[in-house]
């Protein structure tokens, strides 16, 4: 292959070829770095036209199971759906490079990224859209700017642009970012895990009683960046991207293919009807923007829209009625922005900062381990848990890895037609519902601590108006709670937006449908008071600058703070599910005692599992005891009858000897004989054919346990002593 371009980036070469494969495409781009290998593909059709005021967009990312010298596993030997990585790729793609496209652009557009090579160092998602953007620039569609994707990591507290995957899975922040030379486009973060952590706990003051120290105690954290931290790491990323978007910009415009005339079918607004609505329907206007609901604003105007035509019969043919939905869209639109801009008053009255009433419900539904009914505004998000061990994590196999991982922290979000007044059926998972739920997920997993566990959260969204997915990080957060599972700190989203004009701009906290619907930025944090663990960012202007980004995240934990102190509250108010809730209970013991508790033949820890119905696992080498079961009755029972074990003075072991004579305990009955302890509480078995000198059909016709016999020890084998009744 021989490649055009090759450039020298920030850590790492990429090198370009754009004319020897896939010449029937408007534009493409074969690309390496290291030993990876990518194709983009651009093509639009030239034909249709969608008239309507939105792009026709699709990215597809495609992974090849073959880019990693893998056969596809399962029953069909050949790719299938898409994995939830190569999902959550197209949208970053997709929402990256949607905004360079002109307002009016109405070509159905196919941006298709083949992986064809894959080490297991390289960083597919920047590749991919790099490659994309590549292709797109140098394709004849009349676009001229380059945008290009940095990863930002934390490594031993050092920042490091563009990691290795190595260096990224022992990093606590993952951040991507995508942007022109100017401006940021797209932001996805998370931080990464959490730790113990061992810190001194001062019980007693040592400069009072010197004799007293201080106790080191494990404290579990998470790795959330302040604000402060973050705006530094956005500096270094934007100069990144301001150098490598200049130098593909210099190396691939001599090689763009001659631009083809498309016609742009932005919407024609009649501005005879504008004006009219204007003059004579402001009233009508501002009554629809206090139905908050998306339904009950869709109805407001539509009876809006009825009233003027019984008015302008001549407006009523199907073409002008069209033109007047947009006419009065478009009053509706300036009127919400200049309500913003000029008065800092929202439309449902609120101030720029104020969030909407907040209440919350938790364990609601009784056969549920544990769910949260989480509502701010008319937003709500009715969030279940669900417990499970090990064997119930998901399994899953990325391009990059050796093998298959297990996933033990599950979030699912679903949203149904019904939540936004809509008459459509429950369909399949699409890649909103799953970029949402990804979403909620990286927001808090930093803080769980599962300690093997598997943890599923389902989000169903009842009601939707403005940030569904931060009501699922809020109801996420109580349902955890709920279930008394440990977290080291408490976390939850809001949703920021933004209105500009010129040089006027205004930030918004907490976000309803009508704001994102017309405003020009969708910004969503999550974090605790004193940090972020996940945020995600999309810009409908050309992109936005450092120093907004600043404000709207001091805003932001503002309202965080806000949120989380509601929660606080609530907390203290949770009755758990005891009846159906599993528990989990780990303390350790004397490792010197867990023979005692496993007893004979695994006879002790047997009759506990089945008492107390229990899952009991025990690490032989710091005695660290782990008991899980249905409730937590039966996990403190069993934790009870450990401790009784330990805390019980061991009897002095006996060296036995051949011909020895005892006084025993009958413990337990068999077929063949019956288990007799003996006086240090080992057991020996006395077999039937031992029991007496006359022959015995059934043990139990001569002993019951309980009794009190006296035997004599006729033989070892290894650890196991037979005995004789006398």
């Amino acid at each position: 292959m021989k490649y055009d371009v090759s450039l020298e980036l920030e850590n790492k070469t990429e090198e370009y070829s754009f004319n020897d494969v896939a010449k029937q495409a408007n534009g493409a781009a074969w690309v390496k770095c290291g030993d990876s290998v990518i194709l983009a593909t651009v093509v639009i059709d030239e034909t249709e036209v969608v008239k309507d005021d939105f792009l026709p967009l699709t990215v597809q990312y495609i992974e090849k199971t073959y880019a990693a010298g893998k056969i596809p596993g399962g029953f069909f030997k050949r790719e299938t759906k898409p994995s939830d990585f190569e999902t959550l790729t197209s949208r970053i793609v997709d929402r990256s490079l949607r905004p360079l496209f002109p307002k009016g652009f109405g070509h159905p557009t196919q941006i298709t990224i083949m992986v064809f090579s894959a080490d297991n160092q390289a960083d597919l998602q920047v590749l991919a859209l790099n490659a994309a953007s590549a292709a797109l620039f140098v394709s004849d569609i009349d676009i001229n700017t380059s945008v290009s994707a940095v990863r930002a990591a934390k490594v031993d507290g050092e920042i490091i642009l563009n990691p290795t995957l190595p260096q990224l899975k022992d990093s606590t922040l993952d951040l991507y970012l995508s942007g022109t030379k100017d401006d940021l486009l797209m932001i996805e973060m998370r931080t990464l895990g959490s730790e113990d952590i061992e810190v001194l706990d001062m019980a007693v003051d040592p400069m009072l009683d010197p004799t007293m120290g201080a106790e080191v105690v494990s404290k579990h954290t998470s790795n959330a960046l302040s604000e402060d931290e973050l705006i530094e790491i956005f500096e270094k990323t934007q100069e990144v991207l301001f150098a490598s978007n200049t130098k593909y910009e210099e190396a691939f415009t001599p090689l763009r293919k001659e631009i083809k005339p498309l016609e742009l079918k932005a919407h024609q607004v009649n501005e005879e009807m504008v004006s009219y609505v204007r003059e004579n329907h402001m009233a009508d206007i501002a009554s629809a923007m206090n139905q908050m609901a998306k339904s009950e604003r869709s109805t407001a105007l539509r009876e809006l829209r009825k009233k003027i035509l019984s008015i302008k019969e001549e407006w009523a043919e199907v073409e002008s009625e069209l033109e007047l939905k947009d006419a009065i869209d478009r009053v509706k639109r300036e009127q919400v922005r200049a309500q913003i801009l000029n008065d800092r008053v929202r439309a449902d009255g609120r101030k720029l900062n104020e969030v909407r009433p907040i209440s919350i419900d938790t364990n609601i539904l009784p056969k549920a381990h544990a769910s949260c009914l989480f509502t701010r505004g008319q937003t709500q998000a009715l969030v279940v848990l669900t417990m499970g061990g090990a064997k119930d994590a998901q399994m899953f196999e990325s391009l990059t890895d050796d093998g298959t991982q297990n996933e033990n922290f599950m979030v699912h979000y679903n949203f149904p037609g019904f939540s936004v007044g809509e008459a459509s059926p429950v369909m399949g998972t699409k890649r909103r519902e799953l970029g949402h739920g990804n979403l909620a997920k990286r927001a808090l997993e930093p803080v769980v601590n599962l300690d093997g566990q598997t943890v599923r959260l389902v989000s169903e969204i009842l009601e939707s108006n403005g940030s569904s997915s931060m009501a699922t990080v809020c109801g996420g957060y109580m349902a955890l709670r709920a279930a008394d599972i440990e977290t080291s700190d408490t976390i939850a989203g809001i949703a920021m937006g933004m209105v500009s004009e010129g040089e006027n701009y205004a930030i918004l906290s907490d976000i309803m449908g009508l704001e994102d619907h017309d405003g020009d930025m969708d910004f969503k944090v999550t974090g605790s008071k004193e940090g972020i663990t996940a945020m995600q960012m999309d810009i409908k202007l050309g992109g936005i600058s450092l120093d907004v980004l600043k404000e709207a995240l001091y805003q932001a934990k503002e309202g965080r703070s806000h949120i989380i102190d509601i929660m606080l509250e609530a907390e203290k108010n949770i009755e758990f599910n005891d009846g159906v809730l599993p528990s989990t209970d780990i303390f350790h013991i004397d490792p010197s005692f867990i023979g005692d508790i496993i007893g004979q033949a695994g006879k002790t820890i047997r009759e506990m599992i089945e008492k107390f119905e229990v899952a009991i696992d025990i690490d032989k080498k710091d005695g660290k005891v782990k008991i899980t079961g249905k409730n937590k009755t039966g996990v403190a029972g069993a934790k009870e009858h450990i401790e009784k074990i330990v805390n019980t003075p061991k009897k002095a072991k006996i060296k036995y000897e051949v011909g020895e004579k005892y006084e025993g305990e009958v413990k337990r009955i068999v077929d063949f004989g019956a288990f007799v302890e003996l006086p240090d509480g080992t057991d020996g078995l006395l077999h039937i054919s031992k029991i007496s000198r006359d022959r015995v059909n059934k043990v139990t016709d001569v002993l019951s346990e309980g009794d009190k016999v006296t035997v004599e020890i006729i033989e070892f084998k290894g650890n196991k002593i037979s005995l004789s009744m006398i």
